[in-house]
């Protein structure tokens, strides 16, 4: 049932037509009448989409970050105008994955994922590139899961970095809330 505000978003097509948006079907089968989604039913509505193809499911921890990128009101839920957004970060991630697992066993080894991130245009240390593989890999290779983990985190760290680096030198003082805070949504 729509109701005021909350129709099916669409789009001209041919002859004038109205178009409903493909996407809306996967997020309205999970949304509620609230048209607002949590990271559970974030969670649902990829799973039931196919977007990671024959990778892992999304976990739930991936999911919530996932919101927290986008969520610019914090309240830990996404419209859909926002899960759109999402919709095309995600085909940009999951094409780069792609083209860095070579031999397609679902996982990119470290030297994959810098030259991923390098792509990106991520210049990381070598211990910096360390860390993240420690936090992300299992067994020395990174599933899908990990790996939007991983690029959200880093988009959203730096973001926030630049954000406070006013004099674009590479440095950023913090205040201890505002480090938390922006560890803590990322």
């Amino acid at each position: 049932m729509a109701f005021p505000g909350y129709g099916a978003p669409s789009y001209p097509g041919a002859g004038g037509m109205p178009v409903q948006d493909p996407l809306f079907g996967y997020f309205s089968a999970v949304a509620g009448q609230d048209q607002q989604i949590d990271a559970h039913e974030l969670q649902r509505c990829l799973m039931s989409s196919g977007i990671s193809g024959n990778y892992q499911q999304f976990s739930l921890d991936t999911c919530r970050i996932m919101i927290a990128m986008l969520n610019r009101d914090r309240d830990a839920r996404m419209g859909f105008q926002e899960f759109k957004e999402l919709w095309g970060v995600l085909n940009q991630w999951k094409t780069t994955f792609m083209q860095y697992d070579r031999d397609r066993s679902g996982t990119v080894e470290p030297n994959e994922l810098q030259a991923a991130l390098t792509s990106w245009g991520y210049q990381l240390s070598p211990t910096a590139l360390q860390i993240i593989v420690n936090r992300y890999a299992t067994n020395h290779r990174i599933s899908f899961d990990d790996f939007v983990a991983c690029a959200i985190r880093l988009r959203s760290l730096t973001e926030h970095f630049r954000r406070r680096d006013t004099a674009q030198q590479g440095v950023a003082t913090f205040r201890y809330d505002d480090f938390i805070q922006v560890c803590m949504f990322s």
